[in-house]
């Protein structure tokens, strides 16, 4: 009897093993796929303009809007936190490395993963169950080098750009701020953000970011080419797609910090 009861507690974490597992195994392959995909050129080089603007262009507005509000927040927090204890000037440090370093990058990814993510999960959804994707099968179009590569690769380039910009009104808007808000003068704010700035904070705020749309695409496509159920399979896997996206930012961003950030400290 004892021996049956192990037996059966074996198999059951077997099986919970084996399901918490399977999705991260799907996952690595659908992502070498998409990387055998980048071979076909010739299927998505020329779609790769229009997702483009379709994912990077058309997103502007939404990273400068956070990046407005942000960049005028920060200016204030900065002053309220160091108060008299250090040089005004301080105000512009603060508002160049956290807009540059981090949340540039992360408020519009995170912005970007609901309207992006959503975008390509609902459209590839939307593809699947009314058959066009089984259509291009049977027309011998491969969906990973129509569909996926071009999202992904125009997503990748794009979400750096977008937040360039958005670095670029953070900024502005922080400067403004501290103009009217603050009292502080045009050399003062300058001199903070030039008293410790690298090259390296706008590189790394870039190469997160690229990272960021990256994964934004592949999930909302590997959700959108999954859906199943009709128009109820639709709305749950633009859903999956924003919420996997949101938390896929955050783990890459703790990553990216451990692999760079620690490196540069311990040098």
């Amino acid at each position: 009897m004892a021996c049956v009861s192990g037996h059966s507690t074996v198999v059951h974490i077997g099986r919970s093993t084996r399901r918490l597992l399977e999705p991260v195994g799907r996952g690595a392959h659908f992502v070498v796929e998409f990387g055998q995909s980048l071979r076909d050129t010739r299927a998505w080089i020329p779609e790769f303009s229009t997702h483009a603007r379709i994912l990077g262009v058309d997103s502007l507005p939404i990273g400068i809007f956070i990046a407005l509000f942000t960049g005028i927040v920060l200016a204030l927090l900065a002053s309220y936190s160091v108060g008299d204890l250090v040089p005004p000037y301080f105000v512009g440090t603060l508002v160049q490395k956290t807009v540059t370093l981090e949340l540039a990058p992360v408020l519009t990814g995170l912005a970007l993963a609901g309207r992006v993510g959503a975008n390509i999960a609902a459209e590839l959804g939307t593809m699947r169950v009314t058959e066009q994707i089984d259509a291009l099968e049977t027309l011998t179009f491969d969906p990973m080098s129509f569909l996926v590569a071009p999202r992904v690769v125009a997503a990748a380039i794009m979400f750096p750009i977008v937040v360039g910009v958005a670095m670029l009104v953070g900024m502005l808007s922080g400067w403004g701020a501290s103009l009217v808000l603050l009292d502080l003068s045009t050399p003062q704010f300058l001199k903070g953000v030039r008293l410790f700035f690298t090259d390296f904070d706008v590189r790394y705020g870039l190469v997160k970011s690229a990272s960021f749309g990256a994964a934004v695409a592949l999930i909302g496509c590997r959700a959108g080419l999954t859906t199943m159920g009709g128009a109820q399979g639709v709305g749950r896997s633009a859903t999956r797609a924003v919420v996997i996206s949101a938390v896929m930012i955050l783990v890459l961003d703790a990553f990216w910090a451990l692999v760079w950030l620690t490196n540069r400290t311990l040098r």
